[in-house]
C-alpha cells in the first residue's frame, strides 16, 4: 500500500504547460502502471494543444475548464472527468477567472 497524506509529494512542472503547478503524489517509481498528480492551473492557465503520451483522466475538484480537442471541445467544473486516450491531441484553458485544482491520473503501460 501506498499512502500519501495531504501535505506530502514532490512539486512538478508538466511539459507544455502554462500557469500550472502540481505536487506528484504517486510517482512511476512507486507504482507499476500509473502516477497520481494533484494539479493547480492558475486562471487564464493551460496547455497547449498537443498529443498526450499516455492515457489520463483529469478530475476536477473544483474551478473550471475547457478541454478541446482537433474536433470537439468539453466544458469541466467540479466533479467532472475526461478520459484521454494516449496520442489523443488536446489542449487545456482555466475559465470562470478562479484557480482549477485537477487530480491527474496517467497510465504509463498498458
Amino acid at each position: 500500500m501506498i499512502a500519501v497524506k495531504n501535505a506530502e509529494g514532490v512539486p512538478y512542472d508538466a511539459p507544455g504547460h502554462v500557469g500550472v503547478f502540481g505536487i506528484r503524489k504517486i510517482a512511476a517509481d512507486q507504482a507499476k502502471h500509473f502516477i497520481v498528480n494533484y494539479s493547480y492551473f492558475l486562471p487564464n492557465g493551460g496547455c497547449t494543444m498537443g498529443p498526450a503520451p499516455w492515457e489520463r483522466v483529469y478530475y476536477l475538484m473544483s474551478g473550471n475548464m475547457t478541454i478541446n480537442g482537433k474536433n470537439e471541445k468539453h466544458e469541466l467544473g467540479p466533479g467532472d472527468l475526461i478520459y484521454i486516450a494516449p496520442g489523443e491531441d488536446r489542449d487545456v484553458v482555466v475559465t470562470g477567472g478562479k484557480v482549477a485544482e485537477v487530480l491527474v491520473i496517467m497510465a504509463t503501460k498498458e
